[in-house]
């Protein structure tokens, strides 16, 4: 029993013993960094209050929490709201007499919607409720979300490695010849051409290692797997922002800024998945770690 005690102790004190790497000034920055991650998650317009993706058919949907409607909101939303009409790429809502939905601000009673790969989204409310139009390769769907919604009470924030500064890496980024089509699945079993304009090249303990990213206005955005997959972090992979090169070619990927796609959170998004070219045969211990079952 007693050297059983101390094998406890052993594994406990080993465990206490993962600290963070690196200068004052940067391990304060990536927690700063996700502090702020965390508030936007919590936020009106984060992922923790989805709470119902229904994807549309051609012509009428009826909607509301009442079991005979076409899309069944949750049940704190009224029985019956309205009428979504999908047609040809179009969606247009009717909303029922006396039941009272807001778009920017005014009352409605009905109105052609704009979908979330518009230049502005239309937002309809009611009561605690917020839903818009998403576009998925054509195919439309309404997201719902509940400003009460259970998930933001209980968040307790995400299990991340300890800040190690080693995982601040700067690559090399070379352009390809022409953009170049490539394969991007996603969590609902399609796949999506995105353009890559260049690949990412770096080592890691005298190992290389490509990536190709993607580019997002003034960033690069990355979708990567490693072999912490599945086990400590998310399953599907990760995702990671960078600054676009710099005069020199070089890119400075930070993994300790690696967080998780929101389908580690929701089954009401709709989460792109990495590449093939894009998985790493090495443990990239650094950034957020998996958040509950998902």
């Amino acid at each position: 029993m007693r050297y059983l005690l101390l094998i406890v102790m052993f594994i406990f004190l080993l465990a206490g013993c993962e600290k963070n790497e690196g200068s004052p000034e940067y391990i304060k920055s990536i927690k700063q960094w996700h502090e702020k991650r965390i508030t936007r998650l919590k936020s009106e317009t984060g992922w923790l209050n989805l709470v119902g993706l229904y994807w549309l058919n051609e012509g009428k949907n009826t909607f509301g929490s009442a079991r005979d409607n076409d899309i069944v909101f949750t049940e704190n939303a009224p029985p019956y709201i309205g009428t979504f009409i999908l047609n040809k790429g179009t969606v247009v809502v009717e909303i029922y007499p006396g039941v009272k939905v807001i778009a920017d601000s005014l009352p409605i009673v009905d109105m052609q919607l704009k979908d979330d790969l518009s230049d502005s989204t239309t937002i309809l409310s009611l009561g605690s409720f917020r839903w818009f139009i998403i576009n998925r390769n054509g195919k439309y769907g309404v997201r719902l979300r509940d400003m009460n919604a259970p998930l933001v009470k209980e968040f307790k924030g995400i299990e991340t490695y300890p800040v190690d500064e080693k995982w601040k890496i700067i690559a090399r980024y070379i352009p390809y010849p022409a953009p170049e089509l490539v394969d991007i699945p996603n969590i609902l079993g399609s796949v999506e051409k995105d353009t890559v304009e260049g690949r990412l090249y770096f080592s890691i303990n005298g190992n290389k290692y490509t990536l190709d990213p993607v580019s997002e206005g003034n960033e690069l955005f990355i979708i990567f797997a490693d072999e912490t997959n599945g086990e400590e972090t998310y399953g599907a992979g990760r995702f990671l922002y960078s600054a676009k090169p710099d005069s020199l070619g070089n890119v400075v990927m930070d993994f300790n800024k690696a967080y998780n796609p929101p389908c580690a959170f929701t089954r009401y998004a709709t989460c792109p998945l990495p590449p093939e070219q894009n998985y790493l045969h090495l443990r990239v211990t650094a950034g957020e770690k998996k958040y509950g079952n998902h």
